[in-house]
């Protein structure tokens, strides 16, 4: 990219989370990733990276056979204590019966992952694995919940979810980013999966599918004409944004022209900065 005056920094990568934000919205893609603007945690979000923090302790130590639902309420313990004292948890304001119930809640997830598999014979080779790539100028990362080695030697990624399962008409969407992360490891190891996994704890389904030539071409074709629009955008200033359900749940609704008419699209990060 050709830089001007005025041009805005890009992000020094493109993750899945950065992607579909831009996808979806790239006001919000500006307002988070550019501007950097906070935005306050919620229930759902905490709770989740609870459950992820314990069930990587849960595999990270030991040996398999002692991966039990006991181990894992020890994990969970473990994990809270070091999450409970974090600006995240404290933006919850939860009170001592609040917190009760919150480390419950994620409790009762630990308890549905064991119905979905059996973790002593699960054999990770990576947990909260950081892989990054160089593809076409462009620095592609993602961090994998779980990637697993099978008994002849294959990869499968595992993604683990707090939330609601997805309908059958969405699930396609929603493996989206688990062939980011097959196209990344098929790049740094040299292997691409030989399956990718959604597993939603909450209802306690499990997603799966193939990665494939055409998705991962699809992936690659899709990631970097995102971060030419990306640019493109960086250039001008100009992140439109694009009014959909999921404005309900976004932090910078205040922030909108489209919701409130309070920020000019193109406004400069200092500019916005005065204006409040």
């Amino acid at each position: 990219m050709t830089e001007t005056a005025g041009a805005l920094e890009l992000p020094s990568t493109l993750t899945p989370s950065k992607l579909s934000r831009f996808i979806s919205c790239p006001l919000a893609f500006r307002l988070a990733y550019i501007d950097r603007l906070p935005e306050p945690a919620s229930p759902h979000q905490v709770r989740g990276t609870l459950v992820h923090r314990a069930l990587q302790l849960l595999f990270g130590t030991g040996r398999p056979a002692e991966r039990t639902r006991d181990q894992a309420v020890a994990a969970l313990d473990r994990a809270w204590s070091e999450l409970s004292g974090t600006t995240e948890v404290a933006e919850l304001g939860l009170d001592e019966p609040g917190e009760a119930a919150f480390v419950r809640e994620a409790q009762v997830l630990l308890e549905r992952y064991f119905g979905l598999e059996d973790p002593t014979e699960v054999r990770p080779v990576g947990l909260e694995l950081d892989l990054r790539a160089s593809v076409g100028g462009v620095e592609l990362r993602g961090i994998i919940d779980r990637l697993d080695r099978l008994e002849d030697g294959e990869f499968v990624v595992v993604d683990y979810k707090t939330g609601r399962a997805p309908r059958a008409e969405q699930a396609q969407s929603r493996l989206g980013a688990l062939h980011f992360y097959a196209f990344l490891c098929e790049q740094v190891l040299g292997r691409r999966p030989r399956e990718v996994r959604l597993i939603y704890l909450r209802d306690q389904v499990v997603i799966a599918q193939a990665p494939t030539d055409q998705s991962m071409r699809g992936l690659r074709q899709r990631a970097l004409a995102v971060w030419a629009a990306i640019e493109r955008a960086c250039g001008s200033g100009d992140f439109r944004p694009n009014p959909s359900r999921l404005c309900s749940y976004c932090a910078f609704q205040a922030r909108c022209p489209a919701m409130a008419r309070r920020v000019p699209v193109a406004l400069a990060p200092q500019a916005a900065a005065a204006a409040h």
